[in-house]
């Protein structure tokens, strides 16, 4: 039998009110760290966090995988909010402290398919914490649900979708019955698709020559508007690539470019932002890059947070123009 770890009693400085659960086939390590720390991560974007501890905590299941202790697991971003997670990863382990940061579904790199992500979100907006523990016993029809069966039921049905598990052999009736409640009606809708990210800017980098616009970048953010900040020669400006108007403020869905002047010396510049910015339910955070491997954890509450995000480009020297021929005496 696995254990869950134990209940960490560290809080953030902001904590977004709700629970979410979690359990896996081996824990790795135990207890809580120090705040986040991602000096050498990547700037082009996503909420960062560093997993501090447990949650509320759930009933024991058995499943297809093996028997597991459920639970809730809370992370810290960098502005102190904490936010708390399902996982969707059953089989990895999660370590003491680890960083993620915030991606895309398709960047799953845990040992599941997570072929279903839909319908995981589907049961993160219809069952706990976004709905409350007595809503939800009333619309599966179960009678004397509580907190610890209902992260239980919650976190078997989003396992069934992420990893191929079932339950099976003997569990509490209640959990039981949520999972099966949630496991026949969860869908797959246009209101369960993928959740905005709070704030990316894609590519991270890009390059060309001097009197070219460089890069076409991309925003994606839940915010309404994204002041940028750029840092490079003089002359070297941020333009709307479809008005080709020089740019200060962009939105979700904007692209970008970095207009260099003909005469400059190669070089560099990096342009940033940061932004006050919801972090949705239903986003996946995914171990740091460069770090020993994490369980994969999806949010099951949202908060804002303050996020940042920035690329760099860089030119060479740009193409001479041709002199034109002498004219034939």
């Amino acid at each position: 039998m696995h254990e869950t770890l134990p209940q960490s009693p560290r809080r953030g400085r902001r904590t977004v009110t709700g629970l979410a659960a979690v359990a896996t086939a081996t824990f790795l390590a135990f207890g809580a760290s120090a705040g986040p720390a991602f000096a050498d991560t990547p700037l082009n974007g996503g909420a960062k966090g560093t997993y501090i501890g447990n949650g509320q905590g759930g009933a024991q299941i058995t499943t297809s995988e093996g028997r597991f202790r459920t639970n809730l697991f809370r992370l810290e971003l960098e502005d102190g909010t904490v936010l708390l997670t399902y996982c969707i990863d059953v089989k990895t382990g999660i370590r003491s402290g680890a960083d993620y940061v915030e991606d895309s579904w398709e960047t799953y790199p845990g040992q599941g398919a997570f072929a279903e992500p839909a319908k995981v979100h589907w049961i993160l907006q219809n069952s706990y914490p976004t709905v409350e523990v007595a809503a939800l016993a009333e619309a599966a029809g179960i009678e004397g649900l509580t907190e610890e069966q209902a992260v239980a039921g919650t976190q078997a049905a989003i396992w069934h979708f992420s990893n191929g598990i079932d339950l099976s052999g003997r569990n509490d009736g209640n959990v039981q019955a949520l999972y099966d409640y949630l496991v026949e009606n969860a869908q797959d809708l246009p209101q369960t698709a993928e959740p905005d990210a709070s704030l990316s800017i894609t590519p991270a980098t890009a390059e060309g020559r001097a009197g070219e616009t460089i890069g076409e970048f991309t925003v994606s953010t839940s915010a309404a508007s994204l002041p940028l900040t750029l840092e490079g020669p003089e002359g070297v400006q941020l333009v709307d690539l479809e008005s080709g108007e020089p740019v200060e403020t962009v939105g979700n869905g904007d692209t970008f470019g970095v207009s260099v002047p003909a005469d400059a010396a190669p070089g560099e510049a990096s342009v940033s932002g940061s932004v006050t910015a919801e972090v949705h339910t239903g986003r996946l955070f995914r171990g740091a890059p460069g770090e020993d491997p994490t369980q994969t954890l999806i949010t099951a509450e949202g908060g804002e947070a303050e996020i940042s995000a920035g690329v760099q480009v860089t030119w060479t020297e740009g193409v001479p123009e041709e002199s034109p021929s002498p004219s034939p005496s």
